[in-house]
């Protein structure tokens, strides 16, 4: 079943790069007494990704963060040195937080997986961005397209917060 505003997330462990290398930060870790926006994209440096979808969030980072965000996080279902590459590819980082997904757990958990087999790409997730705060849905904004980025581009969620 596919994750609705109202629900809580369902408790997992993504891969994050640190200084000491790739670490787990906990579902409960991340959103728990929080406010996160969390954006979802079917794969790290594909063209829609890599030039349409992140790059909003880049750049309204701190208007986001404005308005009462705590963190802002992206999450591929990619292994954490390909995260890893994007957040410096991108330079993101320290402006967004780039979670792996990296066997599509999260995506299935939530009802987000996307089969993108015929692309080569395998099971992937759906586009999409949410705002959670304390581990509960508030909003979500789902693309009918992958290869689109409007209704979970940045401009989008910082009409609904």
């Amino acid at each position: 079943m596919t994750i609705q505003v109202g629900d809580k997330l369902p408790d997992t462990k993504f891969k994050t790069m640190t200084a000491d290398g790739p670490a787990e930060r906990s579902s409960a870790d991340l959103f728990g007494g929080r406010t996160v926006v969390l954006f979802a994209v079917p794969g790290a440096f594909t063209p829609t990704c890599h030039n349409n979808h992140l790059p909003g969030f880049v750049e309204h980072a701190d208007t986001i963060l404005g308005k009462g965000v705590d963190e802002i996080a992206v999450v591929s279902v990619n292994d954490v040195f390909v995260m890893d590459a994007w957040a410096k590819a991108s330079g993101a980082g320290g402006k967004v937080t780039f979670l792996a997904d990296g066997s599509a757990e999260f995506a299935k958990a939530i009802g987000m997986e996307l089969d993108a087999s015929g692309f080569g790409m395998g099971v992937r997730s759906k586009r999409y961005a949410m705002i959670v705060k304390d581990g509960t849905v508030a909003a979500l904004n789902v693309e009918d397209m992958p290869g689109k980025a409007e209704v979970s581009g940045a401009a989008a969620i910082l009409s609904a917060l």
